[in-house]
């Protein structure tokens, strides 16, 4: 099965060597994605960052062809785990019933040092 790699048009432009979304086969992998808003500025509060990000990762995952009930795995980065109930209610509101596996860190800092929050996640639409 070919591998898809896909640049989606409108989302913030990666400051590496990557792509934001991956498919082969049956799996999707989303790059993480931050609470950059599309004029390019970034929220103080976390957990408007969050929800950004996961508008972001919405979009990408749709364009690749999935949806959030296949969501199976994600990974969140948090520069103050302390906020971890801030995000809370966009996570639930985003997968309902769908729960993914998960992971959650508090991490030192991330690519600008206004963010406070990235996501990233796998998701299985089947073979």
């Amino acid at each position: 099965m070919p591998i898809e790699r896909f640049m989606v048009p409108g989302e913030m432009e990666p400051v590496s060597h990557y792509c934001h979304v991956v498919k082969a086969g049956g799996h999707i992998w989303l790059s993480g994605m931050v609470g950059v808003t599309s004029d390019g500025s970034i929220p103080e509060d976390t957990a408007e960052q969050f929800k950004i990000a996961l508008e972001t990762i919405d979009r990408c995952l749709r364009h690749a062809g999935g949806r959030p009930d296949q969501v199976v795995k994600v990974q969140v980065f948090m520069t103050d785990i302390t906020e971890r109930a801030a995000i809370n209610p966009a996570r639930v509101a985003y997968f309902g019933e769908h729960k993914p596996a998960s992971t959650l860190v508090e991490v030192a800092g991330l690519v600008d040092p206004r963010m406070k929050v990235e996501i990233e996640a796998v998701a299985y639409i089947g073979d």
